[in-house]
């Protein structure tokens, strides 16, 4: 299906005759992640709803994308992977949330430090298909996202004993997972990819 759909989107737009094959390249990349996000999220929130848990679900994917839009992370290799890890956190996140929101306040703090921690050495965690080659770009996102943490931190801190303190952390430690090297290698994806780059520094 996703084949199909590509295929028969680029053909549409090559017809055109305004883009060269360069950008068609990067028009496919988009439409293909449009494609999977879509689907994935169709499969997502139709087992959110099906276990009642909508809202919270929502909740997790906006604790997790506002890390991950700065620290960026691994995306896996195969689609159906990618269904399966994001069922995974987003679902069984939820769950998890829920617990780690009653947990004590000086363990919540802790596992917050370690993850700024993490941001701070590994963010961001770039792909081979897409390297973060500039280095002024890198640093930026480094320190955003360190930022974003700290913001985290606080917040945990602030709602302690509410459910919406579980899913900052959760939201935090899934989007530290995504760019730890160890995932990366348990996946075997290239880490580092930039560093196979010697321009745009």
């Amino acid at each position: 299906m996703k084949k199909k759909f590509l295929t028969y989107s680029i053909g549409r737009i090559k017809e055109t005759g305004q883009y060269d094959d360069e950008k068609l390249e990067e028009i496919a990349y988009g439409l293909e992640t449009i494609y999977l996000t879509v689907t994935k999220l169709v499969v997502i929130f139709g087992v959110a709803f099906i276990l009642g848990i909508v809202k919270e679900v929502i909740t997790l994917l906006i604790c997790y994308n506002i890390i991950r839009s700065s620290a960026y992370g691994l995306h896996a290799s195969k689609s159906i992977y990618c269904l399966i890890s994001s069922l995974i956190l987003f679902i069984g996140g939820v769950y998890v949330s829920i617990y780690l929101a009653s947990i004590p306040l000086i363990v919540k703090i802790i596992l917050s430090l370690l993850s700024i921690i993490m941001i701070m050495k590994y963010a961001p965690a770039d792909t081979e298909k897409r390297p973060l080659i500039n280095s002024k770009k890198r640093k930026r996102f480094k320190i955003v996202s360190t930022i974003k943490g700290v913001i985290y931190l606080i917040l945990i801190i602030y709602f302690d004993k509410m459910q919406l303190s579980g899913f900052l952390l959760v939201g935090l430690i899934e989007a530290i997972i995504m760019i730890h090297p160890i995932v990366y290698k348990t996946f075997n994806l290239p880490y580092d990819n930039y560093k196979n780059y010697n321009y745009g520094v």
